[in-house]
């Protein structure tokens, strides 16, 4: 049987209003900022092998309920009309912690890490997510990027060339001047 992965259920509002670069870029252009958090997201669990669940409530729409399952570890939920995301979150946590997961909560609401810490779910504060995240970037880019990033080397098409080729170019070369 495979081993169950963390589970992270983020209350996507509460994170974009936490974090400084998301922060300042919510009050231009949130559908942006989401984006970014949902980005951010995929990148930390599919690293890291945890199941991730952003949750974005709907409060004052009439949409309908929805799911963005963007591959087999994260989802994108969108609440429908009257619903919070803390409704949504606490009954999630509540039916993973009982499903035998280790699910992490991230939000600042004080009032829903009572209620999750409750259900046996653990609370992450949107800061402490944030440099997790951080120093999980840094550790990519060093792991992934810089082995590879060697001294830029002049590479000059004589150097590919057999003698007598370039003793001809040479040749060709001084006539000319």
């Amino acid at each position: 049987m495979a081993e169950k992965r963390e589970h992270y259920i983020v209350d996507g509002y509460n994170v974009i209003h936490a974090w400084p670069e998301l922060r300042g870029l919510a009050a231009e252009e949130l559908a942006e900022a989401r984006d970014r958090l949902v980005h951010r997201m995929a990148e930390f669990g599919a690293y890291e092998g945890y199941d991730m669940t952003i949750v974005f409530d709907a409060l004052f729409t009439n949409d309908e309920a929805r799911e963005d399952k963007r591959d087999a570890h994260l989802s994108v939920i969108y609440t429908a009309a009257g619903e919070t995301a803390d409704s949504y979150i606490e009954r999630l946590a509540y039916e993973s912690v009982r499903a035998g997961r280790e699910v992490h909560v991230v939000t600042s609401d004080g009032a829903e890490q009572t209620v999750i810490l409750g259900a046996g779910a653990y609370r992450l504060p949107p800061r402490e997510l944030w440099r997790r995240v951080r120093k999980c970037r840094e550790k990519m880019r060093r792991e992934y990027l810089f082995p590879y990033a060697g001294p830029i080397a002049r590479s000059a098409v004589s150097d590919r060339l057999d003698r007598d080729t370039a003793a001809r170019l040479d040749q060709w070369r001084r006539r000319r001047d």
